[in-house]
């Protein structure tokens, strides 16, 4: 009689932590940071159709890296809770926290229930009355959850856009001096592999939106066109040496993606 295949649960899950790592690693970088007025989210991206960035509620917004298709059924049912529980008691009950709740819970589950986990990380963002009020819910493949205080980055070569994010974000920035610091951070320090670190990223290659304190209900808000364009770091909007990338590089850009990674 032979002997069953035995696999330690240590090891089974340390290998399900390394491949959603690997998978979540292979997609370009975001940022979420709080300035003064709201909080600014930028990720790099160059598909027009497939977003990173997205509106749950009336002042709530959700960020994501690695696979497309995963994160965005958490995206649509986190939206489906949230119009559920406002219908059902009030438009104030639908905080950050308790999606970050619900999505912890169901990612944890496949974590630990499925063979394969979800290949993603996600934000939860919320602004509150004043900057004191703002939430930042990070959730990791496997469930756990982080309460971020200022800023995150996450996907692609997230440890060394947060070192450089520490050592250059403050509170109290004004929306354009936080969208330039997204982005120049994001070119040096977020470039893959084999692309050079004095890189100068695009209108088109970005995808930016905030929470607007001042705005009523709903907060959220893309930046788009020559509105980002004003607020690129001055080597990407003002140098005449640095052509501006064509349409065509933009639109095909997503085939070069090694997979379905964003």
């Amino acid at each position: 009689m032979s002997t069953p295949f035995y696999v330690s649960p240590e090891q089974v899950i340390k290998d399900k932590a390394d491949y959603a790592r690997k998978g979540i690693a292979r997609g370009r970088s975001v940022v979420v940071l709080e300035y003064a007025e709201g909080i600014c989210m930028v990720a790099e991206n160059p598909s027009r159709a497939l977003h990173k960035i997205s509106e749950i509620y009336d002042r709530i917004a959700f960020a994501a890296v690695g696979k497309y298709n995963e994160f965005e059924n958490l995206r649509v049912a986190g939206v489906r809770l949230a119009d559920l529980r406002g219908y059902s008691y009030a438009r104030r009950d639908v905080t950050a926290r308790g999606l970050a709740n619900a999505y912890a819970q169901t990612l944890g589950s496949i974590f630990t229930e499925t063979n394969k986990p979800y290949e993603v990380e996600i934000v939860v963002a919320e602004i509150g009355d004043d900057p004191s009020g703002d939430s930042l819910y990070r959730l990791r493949f496997d469930g756990s959850v982080a309460d971020e205080q200022g800023y995150v980055a996450m996907g692609g070569s997230a440890e060394a856009v947060s070192a450089a994010l520490q050592s250059r974000w403050q509170p109290g920035l004004a929306l354009a001096e936080a969208v330039s610091l997204a982005v120049s951070v994001l070119a040096k320090e977020g470039a893959p592999d084999g692309i050079p670190e004095d890189r100068v990223l695009e209108v088109t290659q970005l995808e930016v939106a905030i929470l607007e304190r001042g705005r009523p209900r709903r907060t959220f808000r893309r930046i788009e066109g020559e509105a980002l364009r004003v607020m690129l770091p001055t080597a990407a909007a003002s140098d005449p040496a640095v052509p501006e990338a064509p349409d065509s590089d933009a639109d095909s850009a997503p085939a070069t993606e090694p997979d379905a990674s964003v």
